[in-house]
């Protein structure tokens, strides 16, 4: 029993290591295959011709100029509002000069003890001067008041503040000034805040319908 035993072991072993010894040859052909793809894709790589290296490069070094070209550009672009718009805030901020001048003015001529007197109008004249003078300097660095009054409304530079009654204009006209607007190049430093006609005869005429209502009961 003993013997048939081993002899059954050994058969067994034999068999599991023809087994193994069959097994290995099939590993080693899925690895040489997997190497010869890898080769195969490797000098499929490798063989570039001469001009596609060329026409290659020639993109990559036209992208890289474009690119190069874009970021120019924009510094130029940047460069130039630095140069044109780099007083924005201090002109606007220098606007102010002009409505405390304009406030004062209006102050002094509300005051009934300075009413008539010859100071009132020398004081008057000279912040009228100073006035003129900071406009032209305004002008001189392209800060130039918008024309506003008789004018068409345009919300591109005005601000309706009110609406006044007035059938001698056209409705949307601007017949006050509330303060004076300003442009800094074809850039808007701050709009002019006025006030527009409309018309009044809607009213009148709502009016005499009614009378003539009341007549005919």
């Amino acid at each position: 029993m003993e013997k048939e035993e081993n002899q059954n072991s050994a058969s067994t072993d034999q068999n599991q290591d023809t087994v193994n010894e069959t097994e290995k040859p099939e590993e080693n052909l899925v690895e040489e295959n997997k190497q010869e793809l890898e080769q195969e894709t490797k000098e499929e790589v490798k063989e570039q011709t001469p001009e596609e290296k060329i026409a290659e490069l020639e993109d990559k070094v036209a992208r890289t100029f474009a690119e190069m070209e874009n970021q120019r550009r924009r510094f130029e672009k940047e460069k130039e509002d630095a140069f044109e718009y780099g007083g924005y805030s201090f002109a606007k901020e220098a606007l102010n000069l002009i409505d405390n001048l304009d406030r004062s003015k209006h102050v002094l001529e509300s005051d009934d003890k300075l009413k008539e007197t010859e100071a009132l109008k020398k004081t008057l004249e000279h912040l009228d001067i100073i006035k003129k003078d900071l406009i032209s300097i305004f002008e001189k660095n392209n800060i130039k008041p918008i024309d506003s009054l008789n004018k068409k409304l345009d919300p591109n530079f005005h601000q309706a503040m009110m609406e006044i009654e007035d059938d001698t204009k056209e409705p949307g006209t601007i017949i006050q000034e509330i303060q004076k607007g300003f442009t800094i190049k074809d850039r808007l430093l701050r709009p002019s805040l006025v006030g527009v006609s409309k018309k009044v005869t809607i009213k009148e005429e709502k009016t005499e319908e009614n009378k003539e209502n009341l007549e005919n009961k």
